[in-house]
């Protein structure tokens, strides 16, 4: 019997960029990566403050997926009622000149004509 070959994937020059965009991709994930950024550490309600259109559970969801990515830590501390912070990472904070570039980018583009911030969004402030 003939041995199939192992398929092996030479990386394309946009895949870097799909990879990134997967892993901060998405509604919220960037957003949080920004506040974690301007605040160090905060807590889930800080967050949920801060993010007034992002559901517990979506925040859940997306802190739990930053976390398993290594951008984010999650410290529980053991008290009543339980206390957790969240912060970036060693790796997260690689990721400040994008995030950085990623605002300044919108702050010179939101306004434009045709682009607009959508309704009931707050900018976030610095």
């Amino acid at each position: 019997m003939a041995r199939i070959p192992h398929k092996t994937f030479t990386c394309a020059a946009g895949c870097t960029v799909e990879a990134t965009l997967n892993l901060i991709g998405g509604k919220w994930k960037g957003v949080i990566l920004y506040r974690l950024l301007c605040e160090q550490v905060l807590r889930f309600n800080e967050l949920r403050r801060l993010l007034p259109n992002i559901t517990q559970r979506m925040l859940t969801n997306q802190l739990r997926e930053l976390e398993n990515d290594g951008l984010i830590a999650r410290k529980v501390y053991p008290e009543v009622p339980p206390k957790v912070e969240y912060r970036l990472t060693d790796y997260g904070q690689t990721l400040a000149p994008v995030i950085h570039a990623l605002k300044a980018w919108g702050d010179a583009h939101v306004g434009r004509e045709g682009t607009s911030v959508p309704m009931g969004k707050q900018p976030l402030d610095e």
